[in-house]
């Protein structure tokens, strides 16, 4: 990158507030599908494609899913928490495979072969090489506003308590967060933020990186294939 160098990729944006609280996953992915060009809203996405499941209280005890698998309760709730990478490679497969079969406002024969990537754990310096420059934008996770992170709260995953008892404790990070990331220069990342209205905003790296380590380093990028 050169000195002086600054990219931003010129992505549709989408407030999440009022209709999606806890959407910010959703919404982030589905501004990335419009920029593809993708006839998609963030209800067809929540409704059609996001894995989701709510929370019970079993003796007392909170047991709910594996954020790594679901999204936890309903991004139309304000009291919901979220979810991680995987679950967002999961729906975006499932929008790139009904586009095959017509939907999403797409022809079959301008239909590109998409496919969703896992890049968590992957540098944001990496990131920008391999999608920014390339007019890509990249989903990733941070804090909202790029507050401190907050331990818990905490619960039981579903998924362990047929096999331990009560099962394994997951604790969440409170103030996660998930943005669009569509450019950078030698100071700031920029997104576009979901949150609050806060449109395309710059943070600078410092903090973003921080925020993004409290948050195991997630996101999501998008590859072509053909």
């Amino acid at each position: 990158m050169g000195k002086g160098k600054k990219v931003i990729i010129r992505a549709p944006y989408i407030d999440q507030s009022g209709r999606y609280p806890t959407g910010c996953e959703s919404v982030s992915a589905v501004m990335l599908l419009q920029y593809l060009g993708f006839d998609i809203t963030a209800d067809e996405f929540i409704g059609n494609c996001l894995e989701q499941k709510a929370f019970e209280v079993r003796n007392g005890e909170l047991f709910g899913p594996d954020p790594r698998k679901y999204f936890c309760g309903s991004p139309y709730d304000e009291d919901a928490f979220g979810c991680y990478a995987p679950v967002i490679v999961n729906a975006l497969d499932k929008v790139f495979a009904n586009a095959k079969d017509g939907e999403y406002g797409i022809k079959q024969e301008d239909v590109p072969q998409y496919r969703a990537i896992d890049e968590t754990g992957t540098p944001l310096e990496e990131l920008l090489a391999k999608y920014i420059d390339h007019g890509m934008p990249v989903i990733c996770w941070a804090c909202i506003d790029m507050r401190e992170p907050v331990i818990g709260p905490q619960w039981y995953l579903f998924d362990t308590a047929a096999n331990q008892s009560p099962g394994e404790v997951f604790t969440w990070i409170s103030n996660e967060h998930c943005m669009l990331l569509v450019g950078y220069d030698e100071e700031n990342y920029y997104f576009n933020d979901p949150y609050n209205g806060n449109g395309l905003i710059g943070y600078p790296r410092e903090i973003t990186e921080k925020r993004r380590r409290a948050q195991h380093m997630q996101a999501v990028g998008v590859i072509k294939i053909i």
